[in-house]
């Protein structure tokens, strides 16, 4: 692979990332106690503003830039030619394929668990009162999943030193 073309897709990894992991952080430390204390505020504008006006544009960048980032991610794997070695855990490359199975693992609940379920609780899709206490709950568990596993998976993408002597 092309070292400029190498460093530039890793710039954009990491600019993905960055993005994405932020606003998990964003929305599981400050956006879902922020509305819990808002809808106990009995006096205060309530967490409507929050849920029609930042909720949807904060899920939109959300789940595009983990889609970037697993893909600039794979795309950086396929240009060092072990996507397969790293996502069958081969010893050389261990590190790196347990970090892409987290960045998958995350996918996955980002765009499987946490979005379709989001657009229930959020009102952009019809649903009952029970079906978005369900949805609530199970995008609230995805998301706190994809916290948890951020830590590791940010190491082990760090961690991995892919061109010796490069200065990145």
């Amino acid at each position: 692979m092309d070292l400029n073309v190498f460093a530039l897709e890793r710039w954009f990894h990491v600019l993905f990332g960055i993005t994405w992991i932020g606003l998990l952080y964003y929305f599981n430390f400050i956006q879902v106690p922020a509305l819990n204390r808002a809808a106990a505020d009995k006096d205060g504008p309530g967490p409507a503003a929050i849920g029609k006006y930042i909720a949807p544009s904060a899920l939109l960048w959300f789940r595009w830039a983990a889609l970037g980032t697993w893909l600039t991610g794979a795309g950086l794997l396929f240009g060092l030619k072990i996507f397969g070695a790293a996502f069958m855990l081969k010893a050389d490359h261990f590190g790196i394929g347990l970090g892409a199975w987290l960045g998958t693992i995350m996918l996955f609940n980002v765009w499987v668990l946490i979005w379709p379920n989001q657009k229930k609780v959020l009102g952009l899709v019809e649903a009952s009162d029970e079906e978005k206490a369900k949805a609530k709950r199970i995008a609230f568990l995805a998301s706190r999943t994809n916290t948890m596993l951020s830590i590791p998976m940010l190491m082990f993408m760090i961690s991995y030193h892919t061109v010796p002597g490069a200065p990145f």
